[in-house]
């Protein structure tokens, strides 16, 4: 499917809703970070820093309704639960690591377009 078939102007439109789960603020730090090994929500959440346990729940919620993170809870005292990435989630997971490298390639190239922009525009 081509993006020019997507109905991406309809504010429910299924792949819109994916990708804005999958390219999240959170998402994508939940996916690079269960790409290499699954974890505990209170290490993942050390892991990615700066993430409320709230909004940490709720896309780790999202991500798994779509598929693409797995919720292991074992019925131990004190309970456990694992967070990993399933198949899908897996897939995922390498396009946005993909980018992100990418990003991390390219920023100085970023950075130098902001200050000409910023630069012509004052």
């Amino acid at each position: 499917m081509d993006v020019s078939d997507w109905t991406a102007r309809e504010e429910m439109c299924p792949h819109r809703l994916v990708l804005e789960h999958v390219t999240s603020r959170w998402g994508v730090l939940v996916l690079i970070a269960l790409e290499e090994r699954s974890h505990r929500f209170s290490e993942l959440r050390r892991r990615i820093g700066s993430v409320s346990e709230k909004m940490l729940a709720q896309t780790l919620q999202i991500l798994e309704r779509d598929g693409l993170v797995h919720r292991d809870a074992k019925p131990v005292i004190p309970p456990r639960v694992d967070y990993s990435l399933t198949e899908l989630g897996r897939e995922a997971a390498a396009q946005v690591r993909a980018l992100a490298t990418w990003t991390e390639r390219r920023m100085d190239d970023v950075l130098k377009a902001r200050l000409e922009y910023d630069e012509a525009r004052s």
